[in-house]
């Protein structure tokens, strides 16, 4: 039995998962589906009718629902990344109280979240106020910056400052430990799913199989950090956000069309035009964002390709481009467990290039300008 409701619902979780506890074949369908098929008077008692009929003849498409294993995987690691926010905020509001004090230490150090600059909070905090004292107790290359760090640190810094740092400074300490714990949960319920186990040499399977040179299937988690700009963080995001299944998609540009990371192509007469790319799943395209603005860093192919962007389509479509790019790697690498990632190297497209082609119109260019061309090979 298969049931689809059009009209908004506050939430359509505890329905669709007591239909399926109770064995019945449930699909989420999204209400624009319903509305792009015309002809029918608009009556509550109608419009159940009209969603039975276009459910019965298969004319809705269902929504993505991964299955239980994954939601609750993807509930640890979507309230990892709003904690991992919120510690963030807490890092500012710090930032701004020290500013207040005219206590400017982020102007010398890179971030608050290091060692010497914790340090230095604690003795402010503690009731240290002599500057070079402060100072002092940087660490590693923060300590070629002393005279910087006693400027920066000479403030007007007092008590109630310090109460209102150490309430913060707990707060951060209280989510950066429920963050560690959240991680090594996700780790737990990743390395239980059958589907993202690897595989040795000796056909063994199992939590912890696939780890040794000999593999012959990595973990998931493992395939996907080796992608450039994924890291073991992300590539739990992604698995938590897409599952382990690609037979939902049937082909990698159906990924990406779900995950909004393509334009819609809009037609108007002989008008062509590209649309947004629409919202999405914010959690999936934040990460894949940030592996795209690493992999933009790198010099690497998915580097490169970045830069081939940048030049003619701006930053922001280029890094969408990457992340387009980087969904189409992770549906190969989840599609077929076998497969790894192999890095086609930043000189992809320059050894792709027609020289002969490109040196002709570079002489057509020349000439036209009333230049005569002489080629002679370099020696």
């Amino acid at each position: 039995m298969r049931r689809s409701n059009a009209p908004h619902l506050p939430d359509w979780r505890p329905y669709f998962y007591l239909l399926q506890a109770g064995g019945l074949r449930v699909q989420l369908v999204n209400a624009r589906e319903v509305k792009n098929v015309p002809g029918r008077p608009k009556t509550d008692k109608l419009d159940a009718v009209w969603l039975a009929k276009l459910t019965e003849r298969g004319m809705l498409r269902p929504s993505f629902v991964p299955p239980a294993e994954i939601r609750q995987l993807r509930d640890y690691t979507r309230l990892r990344i709003d904690l991992t926010q919120e510690r963030a905020r807490h890092w500012q509001r710090l930032e701004k109280l020290l500013e207040d004090a005219l206590i400017k230490v982020s102007s010398v150090a890179s971030t608050l979240d290091t060692l010497s600059v914790r340090a230095m909070v604690e003795a402010l905090i503690a009731g240290q106020r002599d500057p070079k004292v402060l100072a002092g107790l940087a660490r590693g290359r923060m300590r070629s910056k002393h005279a910087a760090l006693v400027e920066a640190l000479t403030g007007q810094f007092d008590d109630h400052h310090a109460e209102l740092a150490r309430m913060l400074l707990d707060q951060i300490d209280a989510l950066s430990a429920q963050i560690g714990k959240l991680t090594t949960r996700i780790e737990e319920l990743i390395a239980a799913i059958p589907a993202a186990q690897g595989v040795d040499a000796d056909g063994a399977t199992g939590p912890g199989a696939g780890t040794g040179a000999d593999a012959v299937v990595l973990p998931a988690v493992a395939r996907l950090d080796e992608v450039t700009g994924i890291g073991l963080g992300a590539a739990q995001v992604v698995i938590a956000e897409l599952g382990l299944d690609m037979g939902i998609f049937p082909t990698p540009a159906h990924l990406v069309s779900w995950a909004k990371l393509c334009p819609r192509t809009i037609q108007s007469g002989a008008t062509t035009r590209a649309g947004k790319t629409g919202k999405g799943n914010p959690y999936l395209k934040g990460v894949l964002g940030e592996a795209a603005a690493a992999a933009a860093k790198t010099d690497t192919f998915l580097g490169e390709r970045y830069r081939r962007l940048v030049k003619r389509r701006g930053k922001l479509k280029a890094l969408v481009a990457v992340a387009r790019s980087i969904l189409v790697i992770v549906w190969h690498l989840l599609a077929d467990p076998a497969a790894r990632y192999h890095d086609l190297g930043a000189g992809y497209y320059t050894d792709r290039i027609d020289k002969g082609k490109k040196a002709r119109n570079h002489i057509r260019q020349l000439e036209a300008l009333g230049f005569t061309v002489t080629l002679a090979p370099a020696a």
